[in-house]
C-alpha cells in the first residue's frame, strides 16, 4: 500500500501531518481494508464520500493512535475528521504554554470543558493521550452522552479522566455544568454551523457538487451528524455570542475560553462582543486542513499574572 499525500498545512506535532499510512491503519484494524483502494493519483485511499469508509478510517485513527482498545457511534451521529480535531488541541496547548515558559502543561491537573462532546468523544480521546489532560465532556443529547461515556468506559487510559455530564438547558453553555467553585484550563466548542435543517442541507449539497464536480440532489452527510450537531437557531455567529455572553459570569472560573469559527465574516460581531464584556484579551489562531480554512477564538479576562499563576500553583480564585 502507498500512502497518501503529505499534509502539511496541519501543526507540526500532529500524528496525521504526512498523511496515512493505510498498511500500518489496517493492521491495526483490518476492516479498514475493505474500503481502501488507489485514486487517481497512485495513492492509497478511501471514498471519503461513503460514510461507512470514513467511520473505518477514524476508527483506524483513534485505535492506532490514541490507545484505544474500542471505539464506536450510533448510527447517523457525528464521524469527525480527526486530523483537524488534534489541531485544535495542538494549537491551545500552545496557547496554554505562553503562561508556562513555553512548556505545554500536561497532567490531570489541566482540566478541559469540550462543550458537545458528542457521540464519539474525540476531543477528551486525543487531549487524554497526548497531554494528559482531563475533561468534563457536556453534551445536550442523552444518548450521544451515553456512547462517550461507553467510549470511555472501555478504554483503560480514559478511565478517571473524563466526566460526563447532562447539560438541560439548551441555551446553556457553563451554568448547571461548572459546580459552585470548580474551575477548569480551558474550553474547547465545535458550534453547530448551520442556522436551519434546510440551510444545512443546501450547505451539504454544495459542498458535494463542488468535491465532485457534478450536480448531486441528495444531502447525504459522509460524516453523519444529528441536527443539534449541525444546525442552530442564529447559526454560528448566535451560538458563539451566546457563548461569550455567558463567559462573563464565569470569568474568574476559567483561564480560557476557545471556541471554532468556521465563518471569517463572523469575526467583526464576535469581537465588538468580546470588547463589549470587558474581555481582557482575545485572539484568533488560524488552522486548516486541506483546503478547508479554520480558527479557533480564544478569550480570557484574566491577566498574565492571573494565568501564569493559575498554571505554577493551580491557584483557585474565590468565586
Amino acid at each position: 500500500m502507498k500512502s497518501s499525500t503529505q499534509k502539511t498545512n496541519l501543526h507540526a506535532r500532529n500524528k496525521h501531518r504526512n498523511g496515512y499510512d493505510f498498511k500500518a491503519l489496517c493492521e491495526t484494524y483490518p476492516q479498514l481494508s475493505a474500503f481502501v483502494q488507489q485514486n487517481k493519483y497512485g495513492n492509497d485511499s478511501i471514498d471519503f464520500f461513503n460514510a461507512a469508509a470514513v467511520k473505518a478510517l477514524n476508527k483506524a485513527l483513534l485505535l492506532h493512535f490514541y490507545n484505544l482498545s474500542y471505539w464506536d457511534i450510533p448510527e447517523n451521529y457525528l464521524c469527525p475528521p480527526i486530523p483537524s480535531r488534534a489541531d485544535y488541541l495542538h494549537y491551545v496547548a500552545d496557547l496554554l504554554s505562553k503562561s508556562n515558559d513555553d512548556k505545554i502543561p500536561s497532567g490531570k491537573k489541566i482540566k478541559c470543558l469540550d462543550i458537545g462532546v458528542g457521540a464519539n468523544c474525540v476531543y477528551p480521546i486525543i487531549g487524554v493521550a497526548e497531554y494528559g489532560w482531563s475533561f468534563i465532556a457536556s453534551d445536550i443529547d442523552t444518548v450521544a452522552l451515553d456512547s462517550a461515556k461507553k467510549i470511555s468506559d472501555a478504554n483503560e487510559n480514559l478511565k478517571n479522566k473524563v466526566e460526563f455530564r447532562l447539560q438541560k438547558n439548551s441555551s446553556q453553555f457553563f451554568a448547571d455544568i461548572l459546580q459552585k467553585g470548580e474551575q477548569i484550563t480551558l474550553t474547547i466548542c465545535n458550534p453547530p454551523f448551520h442556522s436551519s435543517q434546510e440551510e444545512a442541507n443546501k450547505g451539504t449539497l454544495r459542498k458535494l457538487s463542488n468535491l465532485k464536480k457534478k450536480t448531486v440532489t441528495s444531502p447525504q452527510q459522509n460524516f453523519g451528524g444529528q441536527n443539534t450537531e449541525l444546525w442552530t437557531e442564529g447559526g454560528e455567529k448566535q451560538f458563539i455570542l451566546n457563548m461569550i455572553q455567558e463567559s462573563k459570569t464565569f470569568a474568574k472560573s476559567c483561564m480560557w475560553f476557545t471556541t471554532l469559527v468556521s465563518k471569517e465574516s463572523n469575526l467583526d460581531s464576535i469581537y465588538n462582543a468580546l470588547d463589549a464584556i470587558g474581555a481582557y484579551q482575545y485572539k484568533t489562531i488560524p488552522m486548516s486542513q486541506g483546503n478547508k480554512i479554520s480558527r479557533i477564538l480564544a478569550w480570557t479576562f484574566l491577566t498574565e499574572k492571573q494565568r501564569r499563576t493559575f498554571l505554577s500553583a493551580q491557584f483557585f480564585f474565590k468565586v
